[in-house]
């Protein structure tokens, strides 16, 4: 979810009158590689963010399904699916959210001002810090997801992927928004109801699928949100469209985290 040149772009140039359907094509198209090709203004799009779990949901069941086959029919062992899953994930999103956070990466290791740290963000190199951040997050990621496949809890690639997108919106809710970027509409969209609504039905889908492992999967996710609110709030003072990104990432990683904690002591 970079900021780089994103106001330049005519995908955020055209006004119309709000619908529904049109924002959550527009937020589809804008979040993943799926050729919808629904194009809104970010505001109009933003409207919608607290809708972003259950697309998380849907990209989750594409990987669900997959995961299904590679298992179950050719019969691949778990360590290659956890790999192919993550890497699926990461595409199909259309490397938004890992591009947040490699930019709060290499954000993160310099020291100086706020400013000076997001200036860092939005350039367009890659350092040391973004390269580790991203290897950290990868290899947690899948070496969680590996002993859950192994247990059978085939469901938690979609619960997991769900629980990203409540990392983002828990990171939305809880940041501070900046004078520019697109993050900032993003935030500014989300409320406290819309929260406990999103929250209330991503719980009951990861309860079905489940059960308490689901539960601990979504509140792993709000965790990993949570807390890459709190690094933006301290290094940044406030929460960029990178910091977002990175908060889909570590949601991920963290939900992931919690429903293997869960399998072991549940």
């Amino acid at each position: 979810m970079s900021e780089k040149d994103k106001e330049k772009d005519d995908y955020f140039e055209k006004s119309e009158n709000f619908s529904v359907f049109r924002s959550i094509g527009g937020l589809i198209t804008f979040s993943t590689i799926l050729p919808l090709n629904v194009y809104t203004t970010i505001e109009e799009m933003a409207k919608m963010t607290w809708f972003w779990p259950v697309i998380g949901g849907g990209v989750g069941a594409i990987a669900l399904a997959i995961s299904y086959f590679l298992l179950n029919i050719l019969l691949i062992p778990s360590i290659a699916v956890a790999a192919i899953v993550y890497s699926f994930f990461i595409i199909f999103n259309g490397f938004h959210h890992l591009d947040g956070l490699i930019d709060i990466g290499d954000a993160l290791m310099v020291h100086g001002s706020p400013e000076k740290k997001i200036a860092i963000m939005r350039d367009s190199l890659i350092g040391t810090g973004g390269i580790a951040i991203f290897f950290i997050v990868a290899i947690i990621s899948v070496s969680s997801l590996v002993p859950i496949l192994s247990a059978g809890i085939i469901s938690a690639v979609l619960i997991c992927e769900m629980s990203a997108k409540m990392g983002l919106v828990s990171c939305a809710i809880s940041s501070k928004a900046g004078s520019d970027g697109t993050g900032r509409f993003f935030i500014e969209s989300m409320t406290i109801l819309k929260f406990i609504g999103i929250l209330a039905i991503t719980i009951a889908i990861a309860y079905i699928l489940a059960g308490f492992i689901g539960i601990f999967g979504v509140l792993g996710g709000i965790f990993g949100g949570s807390y890459i609110s709190y690094l933006g709030k301290k290094h940044f003072k406030i929460a960029t469209g990178d910091v977002l990104g990175a908060s889909n990432e570590f949601g991920r990683m963290f939900s992931l985290i919690a429903m293997l904690i869960a399998i072991i002591w549940i």
